[in-house]
C-alpha cells in the first residue's frame, strides 16, 4: 500500500514539475520545519513535505502548498476505494442495515470531498499560470474548496460514530479518513501562508 500511495504520488506531482529529492538532510529538515510552523499537524507536515526538500532543491511557499495538497488528494482517493469497498461488504453480508447506510453516508461524504481537493488541485495550477490575473479569485475558490473538504470528512466521521460501526472496520475507516482531514488542514494553512506571504511581496514591491 505504501509503494501504490508513493507511486500515485509521483505521478500526481511529476504532472506538476516536481519531484521527490533522496536527500533529506537537517538542513533540509529545518527549512521544513519552518514552513511547517503555520500548521497544526507539524509532524505529519514535515513527512509529508520532506522527501521534496534537498540543500540543492528548496520548493517555495507555493510549490509546497502544491505538495500537501496534491497529497491530500492522493490520499483521499485511496481512502475512497478502501470504504468504497467496505460498504460493498457490509452489504453483501447484511449483517446490519444500519453499518451499510453509515459507511454509505461516509462514502458519499468522502466522494464530495474528493471532489473538492481535485477541484482545489486544478485551480492552484491555474493561479499559477495565470500569475496576478484573478489571484484572488483563483485563492478564495481553493480556500473555499478545501474548507469543503474538511467539512465533508469530518461528516463522514460523525456518521461512523453514529452507528457505532465495530472494532476493526471502524478504527481502519477512522484512521484513512483521519489522515485525509489532517493532510488538508495543512495543506490550507500551507495554501493561506503562500497567498499572505505573496501579497505582502507585491505590496513590498509597489512603489
Amino acid at each position: 500500500m505504501a509503494h501504490k500511495i508513493l507511486s500515485l504520488l509521483i505521478i500526481f506531482l511529476a504532472i506538476f514539475g516536481l519531484n521527490p529529492t533522496v536527500e533529506c538532510g537537517s538542513r533540509a529538515r529545518a527549512y521544513v520545519e519552518h514552513q511547517c510552523r503555520s500548521t497544526i499537524y507539524t509532524e505529519l507536515c514535515i513527512r509529508t513535505l520532506l522527501p521534496f526538500v534537498s540543500k540543492t532543491n528548496a520548493p517555495g511557499p507555493e510549490q509546497l502548498a502544491r505538495i500537501s495538497l496534491t497529497t491530500c488528494l492522493v490520499k483521499a482517493r485511496l481512502t475512497k476505494s478502501y470504504v468504497n469497498m467496505v460498504a460493498k461488504d457490509f452489504n453483501k453480508t447484511k449483517i446490519n442495515a444500519g453499518y451499510y447506510e453509515a459507511m454509505t453516508d461516509c462514502l458519499s461524504q468522502i466522494n464530495d470531498g474528493v471532489s473538492q481537493i481535485t477541484q482545489s488541485v486544478k485551480e492552484q495550477q491555474r493561479m499559477v499560470l495565470d500569475g496576478e490575473k484573478h489571484f484572488t479569485w483563483h485563492q478564495s475558490n481553493v480556500q473555499t474548496w478545501v474548507s469543503t473538504a474538511l467539512t465533508d470528512v469530518t461528516t463522514c466521521l460523525d456518521r461512523i460514530s453514529d452507528k457505532a460501526i465495530s472494532g476493526k472496520e471502524k478504527g481502519m475507516i477512522k484512521a484513512r479518513v483521519l489522515n485525509v482531514k489532517h493532510l488538508a488542514s495543512n495543506a490550507l494553512a500551507l495554501f493561506n501562508r503562500f497567498t499572505t506571504r505573496h501579497r505582502g511581496s507585491r505590496v513590498i514591491r509597489t512603489p
